[in-house]
């Protein structure tokens, strides 16, 4: 399930991509006025440079279904800029233009970025990395004019380094990025693994108390003592159901133990508590279908989770909005949350959790990890919408205007 991005966001990224395209459009034209003026002298190998560079160019930009097939249209592209090379040093007329490949060049140097950057094994990246740097440097040497090689391959080895460095320092913020995620996801287990964990001792308590009444009346009130059984069979049910979606860790921290069927009733205090803390105005409706219905403890404590990190996106996101509001309904299937707010005067178009942030994901984590759905998506108005579902019993439908 993919989020909706603000169109502003995406703009940018498609003007980026143009921007691209255009110039390596204008070193094509230089690559075919070269070879036009070439051609008296050197004849058709001229020609080779605004053929092979398009292929390049191919190799290295076109998008690859799968990570492997990325490796080899780089080595591809590799091979072809040196057996390029190699054919023009043969003996023969040298193009004595000035001209070399600038599109090719150009397409070398992106493949050497996203080597550096997102190439798996370190040894492989190296090599490849290597490889193109080489084919980069040495490509001047199929011009005729030994001043002019010698200037080229010295400024094209600058290009190199600041390629493998710019391609180096992505690979670092791509891992730092992947760490980040994956401790955010880890926190949501843990937190999520502690909720049920108070719920399970609340659980067991409330059996071994049970049963000690059972044995304490079945001579005196044995008629008491079968609701006490059901009671029993029913916490044990609820212990079991909750302990299925226990996950491996617990959280480390201590905090106050948390009971069942209290989130619902304290969310007027945590959206009293976002409003004095200078969020704006927000009006709470939570249904009387939603009260009746019986979730699990630890939607319970997800449904509070929601609510909370969406407020606190409106705080950080859309600070002049003039108000917010917040919907729980459930029907036989689900319970919905829908939090949303109106557009702000200020707007900032960024996605829950701002860029780079990882509130939306560490929130999807947890609705996920209790087998709901959750989707955040800018408003018809412009506000923002967060909008989750979760099972009910009876089994648990698709959100509606959720991708299948």
């Amino acid at each position: 399930m993919r989020d909706r991005v603000p169109f502003p966001r995406f703009r940018a990224q498609y003007l980026a991509v143009c921007a691209l395209y255009a110039a390596l459009a204008l070193l094509w034209v230089a690559d075919l006025s070269s070879a036009r003026a070439g051609h008296a002298g050197a004849g058709p190998r001229a020609w080779l440079f605004p053929v092979v560079g398009p292929v390049i160019a191919g190799l290295v930009l076109l998008p690859a279904a799968r990570p492997r097939a990325v490796t080899w249209r780089m080595a591809a592209a590799v091979v072809l800029s040196w057996l390029l090379t190699g054919f023009l040093l043969l003996p023969g007329e040298r193009i004595v233009n000035g001209a070399w490949g600038l599109l090719e060049t150009a397409c070398l140097l992106v493949a050497l970025v996203r080597v550096a950057r997102k190439e798996g094994p370190p040894g492989m990246a190296v090599a490849l990395s290597a490889a193109l740097g080489l084919a980069v440097i040495v490509v001047p040497l199929r011009m005729a004019e030994l001043n002019l090689m010698v200037a080229f391959s010295f400024l094209l080895t600058f290009c190199v380094g600041a390629a493998i460095g710019l391609g180096s320092y992505l690979r670092v913020l791509d891992g730092r990025r992947v760490r980040a995620i994956s401790a955010v996801r880890e926190g949501e287990r843990r937190e999520l693994a502690r909720d049920l964990h108070d719920f399970v001792a609340h659980h067991v308590t409330g059996i071994v108390i049970q049963a000690q009444a059972a044995r304490t009346i079945r001579q005196t009130a044995p008629e008491q003592v079968d609701p006490l059984l059901e009671g029993i069979e029913r916490a044990g049910a609820e212990t079991l159901d909750s302990m299925r979606r226990l996950v491996r860790v617990l959280r480390e921290e201590e905090g106050e133990p948390l009971r069942p069927g209290d989130t619902l009733d304290e969310l007027p205090s945590l959206v009293a508590e976002f409003t004095r803390n200078g969020g704006p105005p927000v009006a709470l409706e939570v249904t009387e279908a939603a009260r009746r219905a019986r979730l699990g403890p630890e939607v319970e404590t997800s449904v509070q989770r929601v609510v909370r990190e969406a407020l606190t996106n409106v705080r950080r996101h859309a600070p002049a909005a003039p108000s917010a509001d917040v919907r729980i309904d459930a029907d036989a299937e689900r319970l919905t949350v829908q939090v949303r707010n109106a557009p702000s005067p200020e707007r900032r178009f960024a996605p829950l959790g701002g860029r780079g942030g990882f509130g939306l994901l560490g929130l999807r984590e947890r609705v996920e990890a209790v087998e709901g759905e959750l989707r955040a998506e800018p408003t018809a108005d412009g506000g923002w919408l967060v909008a989750a579902a979760f099972p009910a019993p009876g089994g648990a439908g698709p959100m509606a205007g959720s991708p299948r």
